[in-house]
């Protein structure tokens, strides 16, 4: 494993490392069929919750200089919660994008400077922050929707995800 130059994202690289193979292991064996099933409610499915997780991913990367977009950019840019009625992409989509995206992003931030993790960004009117904190809370929340699908596994009677 490449060692980051900056020692402040030790932590955060261990949790994207992980991240990179839980995201990979909560979605095997999930039909297409289940990943637009909301079991009545109104959570966000699978297929929102994954394209949200690989699409924060090339949004980080934009942030460091990459150009890429991921494909169902239109369905999540801006910050997009869950449309109604919409047709997200098969989970194959969205894993082929992670594999694109994750080696590109690791890299940008394995070589990010300080400068670069204190850039600000605006998140709303009136509100900045730096990049380091945008990268904190992403980390954060990737997690989060991993747990989310993971969930979703035991919801809809598929075993629980596997961590190795």
């Amino acid at each position: 494993m490449e060692t980051e130059k900056n020692s402040s994202l030790y932590g955060i690289l261990t949790l994207y490392d992980m991240q990179t193979t839980f995201f990979k292991n909560v979605m095997d064996g999930i039909s297409n069929d289940d990943t637009h099933n909301r079991l009545d409610t109104k959570a966000n499915h699978i297929a929102w919750l994954a394209g949200s997780a690989v699409h924060a991913r090339f949004d980080l990367a934009r942030q460091l200089g990459a150009e890429d977009k991921d494909t169902a950019y239109d369905l999540f840019s801006d910050n997009k919660g869950i449309q109604e009625g919409a047709t997200y992409p098969d989970l194959e989509v969205y894993k082929t994008d992670w594999q694109k995206i994750t080696p590109v992003l690791r890299k940008l931030l394995v070589n990010a400077t300080d400068e670069s993790l204190d850039k600000r960004i605006d998140m709303m009117p009136g509100q900045t922050i730096s990049f380091y904190e945008l990268l904190a809370f992403v980390t954060y929340r990737e997690a989060n929707l991993i747990g989310q699908i993971a969930l979703w596994r035991r919801l809809l009677d598929y075993p629980a995800m596997k961590y190795m």
